[in-house]
């Protein structure tokens, strides 16, 4: 059965970030829709998805597995989006914004990750989860 997404902050997070970058896409030049809008798109979308999808797994490793995918895209979207400031795509207050966004999910995160490999430490030793 694995957890309820819906309760999970990073899930309420990341989606809350993906509304954001959703918004912001139609401001990119039509030459950039086959690639940065894309990229960011599937990117931003993917951050949300692997939670979804690893919180249904009834593993801890399988979650994990998902989670450290989520970090990694939220990393590409980082990337995606300086790519977009460099380039003069996005202002530099929204820039900002979607940026000060995405820090505090990658913290929450990472913060979430130490967590779940916690309790596979703790299960894989026999140690009673407190």
């Amino acid at each position: 059965m694995g957890r309820d997404f819906h309760k999970l902050k990073i899930f309420n997070l990341s989606y809350a970030f993906l509304l954001d970058v959703y918004r912001f896409l139609p401001n990119l030049p039509e030459f950039e829709f086959r690639n940065i809008f894309s990229q960011l798109q599937r990117a931003a979308t993917s951050v949300v998805l692997n939670i979804v999808e690893g919180s249904s797994s009834m593993s801890n490793k399988v979650f994990l597995n998902h989670l450290n995918y989520s970090y990694g895209s939220c990393k590409e979207v980082e990337v995606l989006l300086l790519l977009c400031f460099d380039l003069g795509y996005i202002e530099k207050d929204l820039f900002s914004d979607l940026s000060s966004c995405l820090e505090e999910l990658k913290a929450s995160l990472f913060l979430f990750m130490r967590s779940v490999d916690k309790e596979i430490f703790l299960k894989k030793n026999n140690y009673a989860l407190v």
